[in-house]
């Protein structure tokens, strides 16, 4: 739609929505005609905004005040008219002493570089810390009965995993067998992350040295691990930033929403798993996404990656949808780059 609007409209909407993100207030055409690059009365200028309100990108709280942006116009303004800024050096020193420090394991640097984050981008920081899996020593399958098996996994760091899968009925000690050893023969020495893939397309094009039987044990006793989104750690930090803002203050019960929603983690895992899907940073605005829908708010994420280039997390901020895109987006961006650097 950006493209429909000729010159002067689109100046016009670009000013309303960088006056409303810096301001929080709604934008009358006395202070367009201050702000803007050109001559304006502000006849003319409402006459703009009108157009821009009937178009749905802006709209009047009230009768006599003035516009502010939609959600819908304010989507338009992110994806087609958003200048991102630069870091300074002192912004990313910052991040960098947060997520670089040695002496701490992956869950301290998340938290440390997460708060960081949020301090800077005066936002909640969200970060999702991926399940660290121990390299597996040993994998048995035993037979329990009733369709069922018992699968026993026992990692180099000495835990012990018991799991009850669903195994073909009549089910020999031998198949059982035989689908151990073909795992352990795989694993040994490697977490399930590294070989799940190799071993799953075996599988899939019947190259694995598997009767049918035994390779549907393998099949069911991969499932067992796969875990799931509930399985990863989600990380949040710097929850009081949301009431620094005024106009989040004066609205008490959108923030209590927005507490609300920071509290449903599977929702919340649910929404980062979708940054994942990205090569870069994804911003969600208000009810684009069901889970702050109440809320009113905004999400900006970006995955991150391991040395083998696979997204392994993401992590980002949620704050109001006036928060500062054209600072914090290349923020989030930036400490995604320096978290990967650890799982190199």
């Amino acid at each position: 739609m950006i493209r429909e609007l000729n010159q002067r409209s689109r100046q016009i909407f670009r000013s309303v929505v960088e006056t409303y993100l810096e301001t929080g207030v709604p934008v009358g055409s006395k202070t367009l005609s201050e702000r803007l690059p050109m001559h304006l009365s502000p006849a003319s200028i409402r006459n703009v905004m009108a157009s821009l309100e009937h178009a749905g990108l802006l709209f009047a709280p009230h009768i006599s005040a003035g516009r502010l942006p939609t959600q819908a116009g304010l989507r338009i303004f992110v994806d087609g008219l958003l200048e991102i800024g630069n870091l300074t050096e002192s912004e990313q020193s910052d991040i960098d002493t947060h997520c670089l420090a040695n002496g701490r394991n992956t869950e301290q640097v998340l938290t440390e570089a997460v708060t960081a984050l949020s301090g800077l981008c005066r936002c909640a920081g969200l970060v999702i810390a991926p399940k660290l899996e121990s390299p597996v020593r040993h994998v048995e399958f035993v037979n329990v009965g009733d369709g069922q098996a018992l699968v026993v996994i026992v990692s180099q760091d000495g835990a012990v995993e018991n799991r009850i899968i669903e195994a073909p009925m009549g089910i020999t000690p031998s198949a059982l067998r035989a689908a151990s050893n073909y795992l352990n023969a795989r694993l040994g020495g490697h977490t399930l992350d590294e070989t799940r893939d190799s071993i799953e397309l075996e599988l899939s094009q019947q190259q694995a040295e598997l009767d049918a039987l035994s390779a549907r044990v393998v099949q069911a006793g991969l499932a067992s691990w796969s875990g799931g989104s509930e399985l990863k750690n989600l990380i949040v930090r710097g929850r009081a930033n949301l009431l620094d803002d005024i106009e989040a203050i004066e609205n008490l019960e959108r923030i209590r929403f927005l507490f609300e929603d920071l509290e449903s983690k599977r929702d919340m895992v649910r929404l980062l798993n979708l940054a994942e899907e990205s090569d870069g940073v994804r911003i969600f605005i208000g009810s684009e996404n069901n889970l702050f829908s109440l809320s009113g708010s905004s999400v900006i994420v970006a995955p991150y990656k391991n040395g083998r280039g696979k997204v392994i997390g993401a992590l980002g901020v949620i704050g109001p949808t006036r928060v500062n895109y054209a600072r914090v987006v290349p923020m989030v961006d930036y400490t995604a780059r320096v978290i990967e650097k650890i799982f190199e």
